[in-house]
């Protein structure tokens, strides 16, 4: 993944890692940034913590992390759905079509937007991103041919 050297993506990533890894602490930041190719100061760093809005929080699993308001810290793959996100496919969910890595998935007018943050900020691994329109969502999976069993999960969600 190439990331431009920009205040705007760097801060976009660190939301990302913290979303996706239980971070406890700012060296380790710093350096999961550094894997990423992002160099940045420990000055840098901290004041980027604060624009964005992290603070530290208790995890049971890992005991104080770095997370930020609305962006839950992603769950990962063995971890039961999200009822929220449940909830909001039973909502807003009218069909679901896949074809090879894009599922293609329709809602009332308004609602695709919504629902593809919610999809976004989910820790879905399969899942690459979406792009939504009005009333559309396309999710592009990172399996070439892993649209069809995303479509069924999405169906049995909305069930």
């Amino acid at each position: 993944m190439a990331i431009p050297a920009t205040k705007t993506a760097r801060q976009v990533r660190i939301i990302e890692i913290l979303q996706s890894n239980r971070v406890r602490s700012q060296a380790e930041l710093a350096q999961l940034l550094t894997d990423d190719g992002v160099k940045v100061t420990q000055a840098t760093l901290s004041r980027d913590l604060v624009e964005i809005g992290a603070e530290r929080v208790r995890d049971l699993k890992a005991g104080l992390i770095y997370a930020v308001p609305n962006h839950p810290v992603r769950r990962t793959a063995s971890d039961a759905p999200d009822s929220r996100m449940v909830g909001l496919f039973k909502e807003l969910l009218v069909t679901a079509e896949a074809s090879g890595n894009l599922v293609i998935l329709r809602t009332p007018p308004g609602a695709a937007q919504f629902l593809a943050s919610s999809i976004d900020h989910s820790g879905i691994d399969e899942i690459l991103g979406t792009i939504a329109g009005d009333d559309t969502v396309m999710v592009i999976t990172r399996d070439k041919e892993g649209g069809e069993a995303l479509a069924e999960r999405f169906l049995t969600w909305a069930e």
